[in-house]
Parts: C-alpha cells; structure tokens; sequence
C-alpha cells in the first residue's frame, strides 16, 4: 500500500520535549503533581532544558508572576531537596536539579535586571522561607563540594555558586548575605589543595573567591576577606597561585605563537593584515579580548597579594604542574621505540616564564604594548597595582634581589622607530629584580604620546621608587646598568617640558616631575649604600652634566609657574622647586671644572672617558641635605582606587555571566549520560573486588 506524501513533510517540528512540556504547565499556574505522588522523581530523571526554562521565566508579565509564584517556589524546594546526597544516591537526579536551580536563578536574575527595582527572589521565595530553604542550599552545596560526589554535579555546583554570585550588581545581589554567613571558604581550600580538584575546578574556585572577597569588603566584615588574608595552608596557597600562572603563560604562549606565525609569513600578507586591523574597532581585537578575559584572574592576584602576606612565598615557586617533561626510557611501553635523544630538539624554555612572578612580568611587557583602548589600559593598572604590592614587601623585596635566584624572562618590547632593541639583554640570567626594572624602564620609554597616561606614570615610578627605598635601607647592592634608568628618567623630564602646554591642562606634571627628580636625589645623596660600584657614581653625575639643558628648562619652567598667582598646582611647583636644588648646584659646579678643563686643553669637543675624568677630580662640592627621600606612603586601596576595583569587579562579573551562560548550556547535553558511565564503571569496579555472596 503506497501513501501520498504531504506537501510540507520535509519541513515537519521537533517534537516537543516532555520537560518543555512540563515547564510551560508550571508557567501557566498548574501543578503536574498534583495526581502523581512519584512526580518529581521522575521529573529530575528528565533532561533539563536551560534555554527553555529560562525563556519561559523571562516572558511572565507580573500578573502572570503572581499565578505561578508556588509552582515556582515549589520546583525551587523540590530542586534543594534533591541535593541532599544523604537522601538522593542517583547522579543524575543531583545533576539534573543543580542544573535546574542554574536555569531558574540565571531566568530569574535576567527578569529582575530587566525590571530594575523589583525584587522577584523575594516574591517567589516568600519572606518567611527564604532565609530557611536558602540556608539549606548553602549547606547542601558543602556537602557536595566536599562529598563522595561524581565530579559533573561538583562541577555543577560551582557553575550554580558561579550563576548565584553573578546574577547582578555585586552590591545588590541579596544572595551573597546568605554565602557570608554560611562560608564556604574551607571547601574551597580543600579543592585547591588537591591537585586532582584544582586541575578540574580551580579556575571556578578562584573566580568565586575574588568575586565573594570583593562584596562590600569596606562596609562591613567579610569572613572571605578574613579567612583569605590569614590563610596558611601552603598546598592551598600554590594552587591558588598555579591557576593565576597557568593561564597567564597559556597567554604568553599564545602571543609567542602568533609573533612566529607573523614573522612566518610573507611580507605582503603582514602588510595586508595591517591595514586590514587599521579598520577594525581595538575593542573587537582578539588580543583586546584575550587581555579582558584574564582581568578575573589578575584581580585574584591582586587580592592575594594584597591580603595575604603568605602568599607571596608562592611568587617565585617552578610551576610543574603545566609542564610535561620527556618521559625517561625506563617508563615507556615495549611499543613505543627509545627516542634519539641526540637527535632530539633543543626545546628553548626562555620564551615561557616558569613561575607566577616570572609570568606577570612577561604578561605586563605583553600588554603595555596595547595602549589604544580601556580595557587594555584598565588591565595594566591592575598589573602596576600588583607590582605595587608586592615592591612593598620585604620579603618578595628580598627574594627579587637575591643574586642566587635569577632567572631568563623574556620581555616583550614594542618596535620604535627612534630605537634599536638591545638584543643582548634579551633572556639575559638575572635576578628578578633587575628584570622589574628592566621592564619599568621599557614602561617609561614608550609611552609618552599625547594621550598620556599619567596614572600608570606615576604607578610606574612609586614602584622603581620602593625598589630603590629596600635598597638604600638593607644596603643592596644591585648589579644593573642603571645608566638605562637614568636616560629613561631624564626623558620623561624632557617630555614633560617639551609638552608642558598641552598637558598642564588635563593633569598635574609637577607632581610626576618631582616623583622623578626625587629618585636622582635619592642616589645621589644615598647612592654610596646601593650602587655596585663608585663608577655608577661617575655616570650619574656624567649623565646629569651631559642633558644639564633639560634640568634648566624645568627649572625655568617651574620659576615661571611660581609667579602665577592663580596656578592649582602651588605646592607641588614649590616643592619641585626645592627638590632641584643639588641637581643644578652639580651641574654648575662640573659645567664650571669641565670649561676650566677644555680652555687648558684647548679641546672644543671631549670624550665621555675624558669628561668622567674631570667628574672623578672634582668632587669638591658642597650639596644640601635633603630629608624623608627614602619615605613613600604606604598603599592603600581606598579611597583613591575605590571606583576602579567596582568597575574591575563588574566587569569581571559581567563576563563570568556570559561565559556560565554557555558552560551550563552546554553541560546539560553531556553530563548526565557521564555520570551514568562514570557510575556503571565504579559498580563494576566494586563488584570485581568484592567477594561474592
């Protein structure tokens, strides 16, 4: 028997899904269990649907919202109950309801950002139970964290702390009471300690960390804040440090592998490529996005740093968890052929940092590269303020300038027409110390445009300024060539004066200038307790004779300010003023013995040698003391840095959102057959160990 083929079968829907089903039912105000007492252990076996449950949630009206609310509140408790893996044995029943709560709450925060004002939790939960059945989540999502779970619904769990973390503004989301007052601080101590946990879901722990250890943590007593400043667990404290370093060298690898395939490729495709991105917006840059998507993990750092004055130990540990050494020939299976280690490739471990510290620099010398939007500007704040921190230290201080501790970090430095690179100091062994400078330094010299960031500046200096006060006060003597220092000071100055009329109108240059002038002060009347060698001496007073017209104009500049009557920037031109003092006493006095030197001579143009000569002879000159040039106030984060770490914040919630959106949505598809697998092989595990009955 034949049959005639509609027209339009080719074209036939899907049909509809029970749970999609069930979902409208419970949005239209009726119970589904209302005629079947094992309804909603049947439910939770059921696939869940995040896009439609959510997509439902969002479309109530608040007439609608009214009508549903116990059904709502119903599915909210039945899901909580499910959690309770001293009742609930079946995986996916665990999954299914986590996943559940993640679609519920995600719909929800949705519909109450979308209706600003309204508080929709409230509503559904009653004021009465919320506080109950809320508690009991928390309690529950401990037990799983910690419990003899599968490792989908611990996975789950996070992602559902995740979605209630980021549901909206930080300091409007109700939820984070209840996750202050039931921590759980521990149970991520406890994952991160493990490296098994960490591999799996330390990325997760650490983002909910920074986020929960950012709710009003200057408003009122945040145990997260609390718990993390005096945490001591070593285990802990590494991995935490290890998720921050591996996805900043995953960067750094990223970037290397793209400048290889640039310079790989012909000269036309480049060109090609650079005129291409010469019409594309720098927010939509891959690169752009890359250095915003590491902005949670950055702020992680900084808190720790920040917080924890243990963690630092961390800074210069080998990651050796991220790398994958060749395996000895004892260990291979017979298959595998012995490999021709002579013949093996030279593998050059320069080009990837090793440890955390060694990481940030490399990623700081990345991303000052890119200075052409906010985002990217924002990040490197984020990375000074960490450097910032950490010169503070004394301890990280001393573990940077220990000269049995060095290491090759490459440092990434932009191509500038006016300079060549000096390949020679490139991945050169030192201690970290010099490696910061050397970074600073490279700060310093290519950024001074028209857009100036003037912040970052004088971030830039208060670090080489903290360096620089450890040294002088514990009398280290670093071995750099400060000369490289002294040049990139020097033209800053030299920036600043030549810019003076465009920038005096958007920021206070006499305030960076005095900054810098402070810091030759410092090694010139403090420069005998840290300077490697009385030679550095000779340079310094060499290099100051030698750009003397830059520290004239500034000083004519200033004179010329402290006669206006109606310049915002009084104290700080009178201070600079001050500050300049010895700076042009040394110049007068050696621009004098230098001329007194070539008329004897009968010379027009000397050498540097025979100008050091004449600088080595004279020392005969009186300078004024000068007092607190080894003082730096302390950093603190409020109230300068306040609006910066809530935007920081916002934007990492924002984008955690976004990206849980996608995990969850995903998830849903494939974790639930997982724990059916993982689960049939731990049953037959048992049953071939146990003895039969």
């Amino acid at each position: 028997m034949t049959s005639r083929k509609r027209s339009g079968s080719g074209s036939t829907k899907r049909p509809k899904e029970k749970v999609v089903y069930i979902y409208e039912l419970l949005c239209r105000g009726e119970d589904p269990s209302a005629d079947s007492p094992e309804f909603w252990h049947e439910f939770f076996l059921l696939q869940p649907n995040f896009e439609s449950l959510e997509d439902q949630i969002s479309k109530l009206n608040n007439e609608q919202l009214q009508v549903v609310k116990p059904n709502l509140n119903k599915l909210f408790q039945k899901c909580i109950e499910m959690l309770d893996t001293g009742k609930e044995d079946h995986p996916k029943r665990l999954c299914n309801s986590l996943q559940t709560l993640c679609s519920l709450f995600y719909g929800i925060f949705r519909k109450c950002n979308a209706e600003s004002g309204s508080n929709i939790l409230n509503e559904i939960f009653g004021h009465e139970t919320m506080d109950e059945w809320l508690k009991l989540l928390m309690q529950y999502c401990n037990r799983i964290l910690l419990g003899d779970v599968t490792e989908n619904a611990r996975f789950m769990c996070l992602k559902l702390l995740l979605v209630l973390v980021t549901g909206t503004d930080v300091s409007q989301n109700v939820l984070f009471e209840y996750l202050m007052i039931h921590s759980l601080f521990d149970a991520f101590v406890r994952l991160l300690s493990d490296p098994t946990f960490r591999t799996q879901h330390g990325h997760d722990i650490v983002i909910l960390l920074t986020i929960l250890v950012n709710y009003r943590k200057h408003e009122a007593t945040n145990p997260y804040v609390v718990q993390l400043s005096i945490l001591a667990d070593e285990l802990a404290l590494n991995g935490y440090g290890q998720m921050i370093s591996q996805s900043l060298i995953d960067f750094c690898r990223q970037y290397m592998q793209s400048l290889n395939n640039v310079q790989s490729s012909s000269w036309f495709s480049s060109l090609s490529s650079m005129v291409g991105n010469m019409f594309v917006s720098d927010e939509g840059c891959e690169r752009v996005q890359q250095i915003k998507a590491n902005n949670g993990l950055l702020l992680a750092l900084y808190e720790a740093v920040h917080l924890n004055r243990n963690f630092i130990t961390t800074l210069a540990h080998t990651q050796a968890e991220s790398s994958a050494p060749p395996s000895p020939s004892n260990t291979l299976s017979l298959t595998q052929p012995v490999p021709d280690l002579a013949n093996a490739p030279i593998i050059d471990m320069t080009q990837y940092p090793t440890n955390l510290l060694v990481a940030v620099f490399q990623y700081c010398s990345i991303v000052m590269q890119d200075n052409k939007n906010e985002s990217s500007i924002a990040n490197l704040k984020l990375c000074f303020l960490i450097l910032t921190c950490i010169s503070e230290d004394q301890y990280a201080n001393s573990m940077m300038h220990d000269n049995n501790l060095t290491f090759k970090v490459m440092l990434h430095r932009a191509q500038m027409r006016h300079r060549k690179l000096n390949v020679d100091r490139v991945g050169k062994s030192q201690p970290l110390a010099a490696t910061l400078l050397d970074l600073l330094v490279e700060f310093i010299v290519s950024h001074l445009m028209k857009k100036f960031p003037m912040e970052l500046y004088l971030l830039c200096i208060g670090v080489i300024h903290r360096i620089l006060c450890y040294q002088k006060r514990c009398r280290v003597r670093l071995n750099y060539p400060w000369k490289e220092l002294w040049s990139a000071l020097i033209g800053l100055l030299r920036f600043l004066v030549n810019q003076e009329q465009t920038l005096i109108k958007k920021c206070n240059i006499f305030h960076l200038s005095l900054q810098v002038v402070n810091i030759f002060n410092l090694f010139i009347t403090f420069g005998d307790t840290f300077l490697a060698t009385t030679n550095s001496y000779d340079e310094l007073y060499y290099e100051l004779n030698r750009e003397e017209k830059v520290f004239t104009e500034i000083h004519a500049m200033v004179l010329r300010y402290t006669t206006m009557p109606e310049c915002e920037y009084k104290d700080d031109v009178i201070k600079l003023l001050n500050s300049l003092v010895n700076i042009l006493a040394i110049v007068k006095h050696f621009q004098n013995k230098i001329k007194e030197w070539l008329a004897e001579q009968g010379l027009s143009t000397p050498t540097e040698e025979q100008i050091l000569d004449v600088v080595r002879k004279n020392y005969d000159l009186t300078l004024k003391l000068q007092y607190s040039l080894d003082q730096y106030e302390r950093y603190a984060e409020t109230p300068l840095h306040s609006s910066f770490f809530q935007a920081m914040v916002r934007d990492v919630v924002n984008d955690t959102r976004k990206h849980i959106y996608g995990y969850v949505k995903e998830a849903v598809s494939v974790i639930p057959e997982q724990d059916v697998l993982m689960g049939a092989v731990t049953t037959s595990t048992t049953t071939t160990t146990a003895p039969s009955t």
